[in-house]
């Protein structure tokens, strides 16, 4: 096989690559199995539960419309696998959060290599345990609430507890094989064919809608335009850096000397990815799930109503959120103290910075405006789609949100990245065994 010399591999040479080595073979083979048998799991029903009740209960539940995202329409089909791989996504912002207040849990991660690296893993199926029994109680509960249940009662709830619990876990396990064994990371493939699922339905909706009703054809062929410059702006911001120059000291290594070597440090203009969506889009949906609990209260239906979607105030609030979100998670991703550290350690520094405290000052300023821009792309995305919704009367396409997009566009440059790296690493090892 001919791969193109001091460049990524052409699309092409991947796809010959992948149908000539068994080892990529092998790899994609086992990606596409776990995530066909994970997604043949959410259409194996609960038992003991009328689908027709449920169905008309669920129908405008905005709370069960975000979740469905994140399990490809689990929840309102409630099969085995509804609750998805939604404890363990909790479950690791939990332990990244705890990873930063914790110094024995930020001891094993930077000290203990890649010991210390099984252990938080450990750790984090554990919670997500704790997250998935505790989800499904919850759901036991609310299910009943619905009038759904044929014998509602505690055996009820144990038993949707035992089956949403190891749905969740093997769904788990699958993702962490596709990890190990397969191609890209296996809960965002799992998350990116949950959102693909949905796509058909959304796109049949529209077309009909276009069918029906002929003035509303400029109205979808203006929101797929409008979704496509998305998608491209998406792309730049997710791969455009920020690149520092870095200049490396002389230094003498027994009778030879290394002159100074300039490179730069890489500083991602979106650091935070589609978190911060994620995290405001969470809390938002609170009020919403309060107010469906407690509907019989003027207060809370009066914030309820405030806040609810595409109003003034939920838009307000979204953006603030999104803000905090994206300086919050930047923080977690990138400690400036640390970067001039492992600068001074390695000899390196910025060309007119000192090192030291000065060198994390001029970092922290700079992830500083990186994080504000990346936010008012985040606001500006996540404003978009309900805007031209709203202008155009299409609402078809209402589940493929700004999240939505981010996730699909982040997920498929990361596993295409992935693959390149395979074939560039097979071609070379081809190379060596010549």
């Amino acid at each position: 096989m001919v791969v193109s010399k001091g460049k990524a591999p052409s699309a092409k040479e991947t796809f010959m690559q992948m149908a000539q080595a068994s080892g990529l073979r092998g790899r994609l083979l086992v990606t596409i199995g776990m995530l066909i048998l994970v997604r043949l799991g959410i259409f194996l029903p609960l038992p003991g539960i009328d689908r027709t009740i449920f169905a008309e209960a669920v129908k405008n539940n905005s709370v069960i419309n975000f979740l469905d995202i994140f399990s490809g329409g689990g929840l309102s089909a409630l099969g085995i696998f509804a609750l998805g791989i939604i404890p363990y996504i909790n479950a690791s912002i939990i332990m990244q959060l705890m990873t930063t207040a914790l110094p024995t849990l930020e001891n094993l991660q930077k000290n203990e290599g890649e010991a210390g690296r099984r252990k938080i893993s450990q750790y984090t199926r554990y919670v997500a345990l704790g997250w998935a029994l505790l989800q499904s109680f919850g759901i036991s509960i609310w299910v009943q609430g619905t009038g759904a249940v044929l014998d509602p009662g505690f055996g009820f709830s144990v038993e949707t507890m035992l089956a949403l619990t190891a749905g969740s876990m093997f769904v788990m396990w699958a993702g962490e094989l596709v990890t190990e064994r397969g191609v890209g990371n296996g809960a965002s493939l799992l998350i990116f064919v949950s959102i693909v699922a949905g796509l058909p339905k959304s796109l049949g909706s529209t077309i009909a809608l276009a069918q029906a009703d002929s003035s509303r054809v400029g109205g979808v062929v203006l929101l797929l335009a409008i979704f496509l410059v998305m998608i491209v702006a998406i792309v730049f911001v997710q791969e455009g850096t920020r690149r520092i120059p870095i200049i490396s000291a002389r230094r003498q290594v027994g009778r030879k000397l290394y002159r100074e070597q300039s490179s730069y440090l890489p500083l991602k203009l979106n650091q935070g990815g589609v978190m911060p969506i994620i995290f405001a889009s969470s809390v938002l949906i609170l009020p919403s799930f309060i107010g469906q609990t407690f509907a019989s209260n003027e207060l809370v239906t009066t914030v309820t109503n405030f806040l609810a979607p595409n109003t003034w105030g939920y838009v307000f609030l979204y953006l603030v959120l999104i803000l905090g979100f994206s300086y919050f998670y930047s923080s977690l991703i990138v400690n400036p103290v640390d970067m001039s550290q492992n600068l001074k350690k390695m000899g390196s520094s910025v060309p007119g910075i000192r090192p030291g405290s000065a060198t994390s000052t001029y970092l922290t300023k700079v992830l500083n405006r990186l994080t504000l821009l990346g936010a008012i792309f985040l606001g500006t995305v996540a404003i978009i789609p309900t805007a031209v919704e709203r202008a155009t009367g299409v609402a078809t396409f209402s589940g493929i949100g700004a999240t939505s997009l981010l996730i699909l566009v982040g997920v498929a440059i990361e596993t295409s990245k992935q693959i390149q790296t395979y074939v560039i690493s097979q071609k070379y090892e081809g190379m060596v065994k010549q």
